[in-house]
């Protein structure tokens, strides 16, 4: 008798972006059991001889079982290759030396950084508010969890779950515009670089912006993300009002004169509370900036740090370890009665990166080529001279991701370009304040109070010499650069920068650890180094500065003991007890959690 032939489903497609659809039964699996058998005689014939013949030998009676056992196997092939599945079958036939495909209900969702990803058969996107109000109300009377996601842009992954997700992807409209208030509504699935360009001819903007303009603006909020200036705070205090769409209490409104303690919870609600349908923005006038980038010191940025934080209305510094190099950049309206300044530049761009390049070259042939994983570059001399500076970057590292003594090399080469870029570029400010953040990576971000405007502590700045001299002592493999970036407070009471006092400055510092390599082997060595870097950091650093990590930035421990420990330091500093308080009432099957807010934010009766 044949057995049953399992096909196990291992091939991995991309995300599918779907309209509003319906959800799958939970019972459906992804496995299909195939199987093919014959029948044997319930009879017996036995045929007389007059004589017996010989006794076979053993290898005539292995071949002919053998025989038999590849004559079934043909017999069962057949039989499957050969059956007539119906033409709308869930599963196709599997083909030879194949895995069966990917049923068409199941998605693959990961964050940009490949770092976290879930598959779901749960996958809603809704074109208008009463499609959305109709999935939360249906996963509400189930009791089946559809986890708010945006862009995928967490380093986290907060916003996914496997039990099933919502994306508001399809409700991306600038629904209202007051050009006199300087206000504009929209549907939360629009991203930042849609918004801009939609309210740019009313003559506004927003009045601040992170790395990049891809977040979803629903997501952005969400988890208080922010943009740099000591004068201006996170994104979520530019919210004046919202719409949730909750599973207990339906699609309500919220605002600061309309139930406010709910609304300061619901702006940075990590999704917990409601989907966020609709937000209303105060925005400011559109204007150009004037961005100044040159390099500095850390002595000659102790000197100066009051003054380059109080006049300037952007500026962060890129530190980079193991050199006593940091990168100074700085944005400012453009003057109305000079203009942009004239500066001519004593590098081009081509001269600017020459350096990388060299380096890259001379890597290549110490390499043989080859990276320490053996995995051959492919590039020629015409492809290297193409690259911009963050791929030639990744390409360095890539070589030996590992070796300190490489990345010491590699951070050298990049102090050397920034100091033959130094110069200023002019343009509107969604242009102007984007940063090239490189390409995949591993990125914890604290923030820590930092004084007051007026009167800034200094604690952002000991903050750094301390991580650099941790990074040195431990012999880490740390790239550049150290982003440190500042924000005025927030009255978001979960917002990492939250603080009843408007003067309260904070300072937002990244770490960071590339992933150049789709190595399955290499990654998995960079994550281990990057947990161990960021454990050091931890354990020396953030009681000590009262650091908090950025929600998007946050990974649970699987130790117990670790997660207890997280738990606690989470419940010093934010309201874990009004915030549950707020999701038993607003959504009190949980169906808008997920594996990790349920953990960060424990019942306080619960292990």
């Amino acid at each position: 008798m044949l057995r049953p032939l399992l096909l196990k489903r291992a091939l991995r497609l991309p995300p599918r972006h779907h309209q509003f659809h319906s959800s799958i039964p939970s019972h459906s699996h992804p496995l299909r059991i195939l199987s093919s058998t014959t029948t044997t005689p319930t009879h017996h014939h036995l045929r007389r001889f007059s004589s017996l013949p010989p006794e076979p030998s053993t290898d005539d009676v292995i071949r002919k079982y053998l025989g038999y056992g590849a004559l079934l196997l043909f017999c069962g092939a057949a039989t499957y290759y050969s059956f007539p599945f119906p033409d709308n079958a869930q599963h196709k036939k599997a083909q030879i030396f194949r895995y069966a495909p990917l049923p068409e209900d199941l998605h693959t969702v990961s964050n940009w950084s490949g770092t976290h990803e879930v598959q779901t058969r749960n996958f809603h996107q809704p074109e208008t508010l009463k499609q959305l109000e109709d999935v939360v109300k249906e996963a509400h009377e189930k009791r089946t969890r559809i986890r708010p996601v945006g862009s995928g842009l967490s380093p986290n992954g907060i916003g996914l779950s496997r039990a099933g997700m919502v994306n508001l992807a399809l409700m991306d409209k600038v629904l209202e515009v007051d050009k006199k208030n300087k206000t504009v509504r929209v549907q939360a699935g629009i991203r930042v670089q849609q918004l801009v360009d939609g309210i740019k001819e009313h003559g506004l903007t927003l009045q601040n912006f992170a790395s990049i303009r891809e977040q979803q603006i629903g997501g952005i909020i969400q988890v208080g993300a922010h943009g740099t200036g000591a004068r201006l705070p996170p994104i979520d205090e530019q919210v004046i009002a919202l719409k949730l769409v909750t599973p207990a209490k339906g699609t309500i409104e919220v605002s600061k004169e309309k139930d406010p303690e709910l609304f300061y919870l619901a702006r940075c609600g990590l999704g917990g509370l409601g989907v966020v349908a609709e937000v209303t923005l105060q925005c400011v006038d559109r204007q150009e900036l004037v961005e100044h980038t040159a390099i500095s010191s850390m002595k000659e940025i102790k000197k100066n740090h009051k003054k380059l934080l109080s006049e300037n209305k952007h500026v962060k510094y890129l530190h980079i370890p193991y050199t006593d190099s940091v990168v100074v950049v700085r944005c400012n309206p453009v003057s109305k009665w000079s203009g942009p300044p004239k500066f001519k530049p004593k590098y081009t761009k081509d001269e600017a990166i020459q350096h990388v390049r060299d380096l890259y070259r001379e890597s290549l042939k110490k390499y043989g080529e080859y990276g320490s994983k053996g995995s051959s570059s492919g590039d020629s001399e015409q492809n290297i001279d193409e690259f911009s500076f963050t791929e030639l970057r990744d390409k360095l590292i890539s070589l030996d991701p590992l070796n300190k003594e490489h990345i010491i090399k590699v951070n050298q080469a990049e102090a050397e370009f920034w100091k033959k870029s130094e110069g200023y570029r002019v343009g509107w400010s969604d242009e102007i304040l984007g940063f090239d953040c490189g390409g995949q990576q591993w990125v914890s971000e604290t923030c820590f109070p930092a004084g007051k405007l007026a009167s800034p502590s200094m604690k952002d700045l000991e903050y750094i010499e301390e991580l650099k001299k941790l990074i040195e002592k431990e012999d880490i493999p740390a790239p550049a650069p150290i982003e440190q970036r500042w924000t005025a407070s927030s009255k978001s009471p979960l917002s990492p920068a939250s603080s009843p006092f408007e003067d309260d400055i904070f300072s937002w510092v990244g770490i960071i650890m590339y992933l150049p390599t789709m190595d399955a082997r290499q990654r998995k060595d960079i994550t281990e180094e990057f947990f161990h870097y960021r454990h050091l950091t931890q354990e020396r650093l953030w009681d000590q500065y009262s650091a908090y990590e950025h929600w998007a930035k946050i990974e649970v421990p699987k130790d117990k003991e670790e997660l207890a420990a997280l738990q606690a330091r989470i419940r010093q500093r934010f309201p874990v007890d009004a915030y549950n308080k707020a999701r038993k009432e607003l959504d009190p099957n949980k169906i808008l959690s997920n594996n990790m807010l349920d953990k960060i934010f424990a019942e306080s009766n619960t292990t």
